[in-house]
């Protein structure tokens, strides 16, 4: 076999191991290091110990020479250096301290006052109860990042006040799990902290590009909400005076100063301060950890437990994401060396496609990975693939990461591997049947296709905001 022949046995035994339900990240690293010690074999500078060896060499010295020379191929060196490039990216460093933020501000007891504010605010609107939930999801989300955490928490508070109002289950399932996404797409993004590390695009001009797409789904999101409550009236009634009780303006006021204009001014404190160039996305964060940590003093919900949760929390996530990204850049230098990511650039390469046409194609590709894979594995191990391909298609990497951000949400969202459905129904009443949290979730899953085409059509809505604020 030829080395690009090997390289893409490597890349297919990869998928194999991950259909099986091996650790992604110690399945890159182990399958990197074992086909790499193949691709960097030097039998001269592996046996090269044994030049010490003499005659009269007893035998403990022997097996430590030739353990040394088993261990000399330049692979460990290439997995050390890849290590320690990934835990000292200074890009990567904002990622624990928006993860402490996100579990902080989840369990500072901010969402149900949110929740109950929005909906009395809101009760004259048509789906009030849906509004509600669909603007707390993404307020929420916008806080943590964190798709599980967000869905969790909205069906805990949000869905069996819902239900309670005789909302149709399917309806306002899909408002939660549509609204639990848009944390991956709406800054400050975790997701796209990692897209600008796999990609080197600056994480400023990310966070500014993918504004007004992230804006245009939620509102595509509230005009679906709004425009079948109106038409189908008995899939979400308005609430009665139980349910939503009536109360003075000056109350309310109170209310929303007290709960949403704290947690606004932290995301846009934090958002501001790194589109605004004040600080670096790790300062924001940092700023960010620290304002939640007060929130939650604030709302008396801090205790030694939650702490302790959100710390062990983040450190497990981190470690995911870290160990991913060293696992990734080890296979992917490897692929590379054995000419896999050439075989594959030629291929692409003569068959002559558009740009939309290759755009199209990357979408549908990711797309069709969101179902057995995580945003993160994605990010990290298959879109650096496209990454190479797109100078030749002239392609920006910034507009290819906001599509790429966009076309995630319908990995959380497309059935049968429906993350955002698993993790609502985990927690929902036992009458709602996943077919009724899929069926619900289909709407807004078409959403995210016309917010997509909407992006191709008119691309300077990623565009307008990143040159505004920084130039071309």
């Amino acid at each position: 076999m030829t080395d690009p022949q090997i390289a893409l046995m490597m890349l297919g035994l990869f998928i194999i191991f991950v259909f099986l339900g091996f650790p992604i990240a110690f399945t890159l690293m182990a399958m990197g290091i074992g086909f790499g010690y193949y691709a960097y074999f030097d039998a001269r500078r592996m046996w090269r110990s044994f030049d010490r060896m003499a005659d009269d060499t007893g035998w403990l010295d022997s097996t430590g020479l030739w353990i040394e020379g088993l261990f000399n191929n330049r692979i460990f060196d290439l997995f050390v250096n890849q290590t320690f490039t990934v835990m000292s990216n200074e890009v990567l460093t904002a990622v624990p301290l928006f993860l402490f933020m996100g579990y902080i501000v989840e369990r500072a007891n901010i969402v149900d006052r949110l929740f109950s504010t929005l909906n009395i605010a809101a009760k004259n609107m048509p789906g009030s109860m849906g509004v509600a939930a669909l603007i707390t999801c993404a307020l929420f989300a916008t806080a943590t990042g964190i798709v599980g955490a967000v869905v969790t928490l909205m069906g805990l508070l949000a869905l069996p006040a819902m239900l309670k109002a005789r909302y149709d289950p399917s309806f306002a399932s899909g408002i939660i799990c549509a609204g639990g996404t848009l944390g991956i797409l709406i800054p400050p993004s975790i997701m796209l902290i990692v897209y600008a590390a796999a990609s080197n695009v600056s994480i400023v001009r990310l966070y500014a590009a993918a504004l007004l797409p992230g804006l245009t789904l939620v509102t595509l999101y509230l005009i679906y909400v709004i425009g079948r409550s109106i038409l189908q009236p008995s899939i979400a009634p308005r609430p009665t005076a139980e349910e939503v009780p009536d109360i003075p303006k000056s109350q309310l006021a109170i209310m929303i100063l007290t709960s949403l204009v704290p947690l606004a001014f932290l995301i846009l404190a934090v958002l501001g301060s790194i589109l605004f160039g004040l600080a670096t996305p790790s300062e924001a964060a940092s700023i960010g950890a620290l304002g939640g940590i007060f929130l939650a003093f604030v709302y008396r919900a801090m205790t030694w437990q939650r702490m302790r949760e959100s710390v062990y929390l983040t450190v497990r996530t981190t470690a995911m994401v870290c160990w991913l990204f060293v696992g990734s850049y080890t296979f992917s230098a490897v692929f590379s060396y054995l000419g896999g990511e050439h075989l594959i650039s030629e291929f692409v390469q003569g068959l002559n496609l558009s740009p939309l046409m290759f755009l199209l194609l990357a979408q549908l590709i990711i797309f069709l990975l969101g179902w057995p894979l995580e945003w993160s594995e994605i990010i990290i191990i298959f879109v650096p693939i496209f990454l190479p391909l797109l100078a030749f298609f002239q392609i920006d990497p910034l507009f290819f990461g906001i599509l790429v951000a966009l076309n995630l949400q319908t990995s959380f969202l497309t059935p049968p591997m429906a993350m955002s459905a698993y993790y609502l129904k985990g927690i929902a009443p036992p009458e709602i049947k996943l077919t009724q949290i899929f069926r619900g979730v289909m709407p807004f899953l078409f959403c995210v296709f016309i917010a997509m085409a909407m992006m191709y059509i008119f691309p300077q809505i990623v565009f307008y905001l990143p040159e505004l604020m920084y130039g071309k």
